[in-house]
C-alpha cells in the first residue's frame, strides 16, 4: 500500500534561505532579488591606536605653538614675530576662499606632475642599465657624481639662460632633484639582485629581456619604490626653490611673496601647505607601488 506524502511547496523565502546557506553569503536587496555581500574594510584596534597616537602627536605640537607664541618666548629661539595657531588658521580660511591660492596650488603640482613622470621613466631606465652593464655604470656614473651634489638653487640662473621659458627652467630643476635618488635607488636594488637567481634563470636558457622582466626588476622593487618616495619629496624642494627665485605662481612664490610683504601667518600657510601637498604626494607614490610589493608579506 502506497503511503502519500505531502510536500510543502517552496516559497520564495525558503528559497532565498536555502540559496544563503550555500557558497557565498548573499543579501536580499528586495523579493526575488539577490547580490553578494560588498566585503567593507575592517578596523582594528591597531589602526585605531595608530590614529589615536598621530591626533595626539599633531595636538601636543599645536598647543606647544601656541604656547610659544602666547607668552612670546625669546630664549636663543625668537617666537615674538610667529604667528599663533588660530591666526594662521583664520588666514588660511581666507586663502581657500580665493582663486588666485588654487591657482597656486595647481601650478605647483602641473609642475610635480610633469618633471616627476620624466624623473621616473629616465632614472628608473638609467638605473636598471647601470646596475646590469659595467660600461654603462662607469660611463655615466661620474656625471651623476658630478651633477649631483649640486642644490637646485645654484641651477636657476643657468636654467634660466638654456632653457626658453621660466615654466620650463623650473620643470627642469624640479627633474634634476627627483632624477638622482631614483636613479641611485633604482642602481642599488638591482646590485642586491641575488645572482644565484639571475644563473638559474640563464642556465634555463631565458633571455636576457627575461631575466630582466622576472628577476631583476621584481628583486629591485623595493629599492625601487624607496627611491620614487625619497624622489618625491626631494623634487618638492627643488620646485620651491625655483618658484621663490624665478616664478610668478605657485605655492613656492606665494610664500616668497609673503615674507616681501612681511605678512607673517601667510608665510606660515604656505609652509603648511607644501607640508600637506609634500606629504599627500609621498602618501600617493607609496600607495601606487604598494600592489607591486604585495609578494613580500607573502615571503615572510
Amino acid at each position: 500500500m502506497a503511503t502519500a506524502v505531502k510536500t510543502q511547496p517552496e516559497t520564495a523565502e525558503n528559497s532565498e534561505t536555502e540559496t544563503a546557506g550555500q557558497g557565498s553569503p548573499l543579501v536580499a536587496v528586495s523579493s526575488g532579488d539577490l547580490m553578494p555581500a560588498i566585503p567593507f574594510p575592517r578596523i582594528t584596534r591597531q589602526h585605531l591606536s595608530t590614529v589615536g597616537t598621530v591626533i595626539l602627536s599633531l595636538s601636543i605640537g599645536v598647543l606647544l605653538w601656541h604656547f610659544v607664541t602666547a607668552i612670546n618666548l625669546d630664549f636663543y629661539i625668537n617666537f615674538e614675530n610667529v604667528p599663533a595657531p588660530w591666526t594662521v588658521f583664520t588666514a588660511f580660511l581666507a586663502h581657500i576662499q580665493t582663486e588666485i591660492f588654487w591657482t597656486h596650488i595647481g601650478v605647483s603640482m602641473r609642475r610635480i606632475l610633469i618633471s616627476y613622470s620624466f624623473a621616473v621613466v629616465l632614472g628608473i631606465s638609467i638605473g636598471l642599465v647601470m646596475g646590469r652593464s659595467r660600461i654603462a655604470r662607469a660611463f655615466i656614473m661620474p656625471y651623476i657624481e658630478v651633477i649631483r651634489p649640486i642644490p637646485a638653487v645654484a641651477w636657476i640662473p643657468l636654467a634660466i639662460l638654456m632653457w626658453p621659458t621660466e615654466e620650463s627652467s623650473i620643470i627642469y630643476i624640479t627633474f634634476l632633484g627627483a632624477l638622482f635618488p631614483i636613479v641611485l635607488n633604482t642602481l642599488h636594488g638591482v646590485e642586491q639582485t641575488p645572482e644565484v637567481l639571475v644563473r638559474a634563470v640563464q642556465s634555463l636558457g631565458a633571455p636576457r629581456w627575461a631575466v630582466f622582466r622576472h628577476v631583476v626588476i621584481p628583486a629591485a622593487l623595493p629599492s625601487i619604490a624607496a627611491g620614487l618616495a625619497i624622489g618625491m619629496g626631494v623634487s618638492w624642494f627643488s620646485l620651491l626653490a625655483g618658484e621663490i627665485i624665478s616664478g610668478q605662481y605657485g605655492i613656492g612664490y606665494f610664500t616668497w611673496n609673503a615674507y616681501s610683504l612681511i605678512n607673517y601667518q601667510d608665510i606660515v600657510v604656505g609652509m603648511l601647505m607644501i607640508g600637506f601637498l609634500g606629504t599627500g604626494s609621498t602618501a600617493a607614490v607609496k600607495a601606487i607601488t604598494r600592489p607591486m610589493l604585495k609578494w613580500q608579506k607573502r615571503t615572510r
